[in-house]
């Protein structure tokens, strides 16, 4: 665990302030790209930026239920923030009266930012539960709501994987950018591909279960799956992925 880097700055801080900086560079590079940095752009990253802040603050009312204490010692769930960004971007457009549709413009930032972030969250945070697979690792007992910590169990590198899964999706998004064309359907696929994973990794990590062994995450992700998965669909029958599908097949 590096819980500080140089000068005590906090590791965690650090990289979640540069994860920010580096999804800042992507989405300006893509408004450039897509002749889309206007003022409207700018007002919805403002949006996003409250209302991540917001959401993460809020996100740990599920765990506390102190405001107050979740306010200024929040548990700044990465979920909560998501959720957060996402209405602080309507409601900033709502406010400025911007309709057009700015998430294919977030969401390879987003990835790229979150593969940055979460490198904090591996320095600092407990890994995931024990596990008996070559590439387990070990942390300080010392590291807070770790009970594998605590015996010295090899553990799954929970955050190792979503750094891996966020570099690929980034990847993938940058890939299919210019071949989905319907707005709004790059985003759709990076939020339905985030919540599917975030669901299936939250079996290796070290959130208490709370209800037929699903832990928080999951149970607040179990109604979005379903949501996206309808949303896929009415996706996949419109011909919206039609150009991605008909180049696989062809090669």
């Amino acid at each position: 665990m590096v819980p500080q880097l140089m000068w005590g700055i906090p590791t965690h801080g650090f990289f979640v302030a540069l994860g920010v900086a580096v999804a800042a560079v992507v989405f300006t590079l893509e408004c450039r790209r897509r002749d889309a940095l206007r003022e409207e752009s700018l007002v919805a990253v403002t949006g996003a930026l409250v209302g991540g802040a917001i959401g993460m603050r809020l996100s740990s009312l599920a765990e506390t239920l102190d405001p107050v204490e979740s306010w200024m010692f929040g548990a700044r769930s990465v979920l909560g923030g998501l959720l957060g960004a996402y209405g602080g971007v309507l409601v900033a457009k709502r406010i400025i009266g911007y309709r057009e549709r700015t998430g294919d413009l977030f969401a390879p930032a987003v990835a790229l930012g979150m593969a940055v972030g979460r490198v904090g969250c591996l320095l600092t945070e407990a890994p995931g539960r024990p596990t008996d697979l070559a590439w387990g690792i070990h942390a300080p007992g010392t590291v807070p709501q770790c009970p594998g910590c605590a015996t010295g169990a090899a553990m799954h590198p929970s955050f190792a994987y979503e750094i891996a899964f966020q570099l690929a999706a980034f990847a993938g998004l940058w890939w299919l950018r210019d071949r989905i064309t319907t707005p709004g359907e790059l985003f759709t696929l990076y939020v339905g591909a985030y919540a599917t994973f975030r669901f299936l990794v939250e079996f290796t990590r070290a959130n208490d279960t709370v209800w037929l062994d699903l832990t928080r995450p999951q149970w607040f992700l179990l109604p979005g799956l379903v949501l996206v998965a309808v949303r896929w669909t009415i996706g996949y029958r419109r011909g919206n992925y039609d150009g991605v599908l008909r180049r696989k097949v062809a090669a």
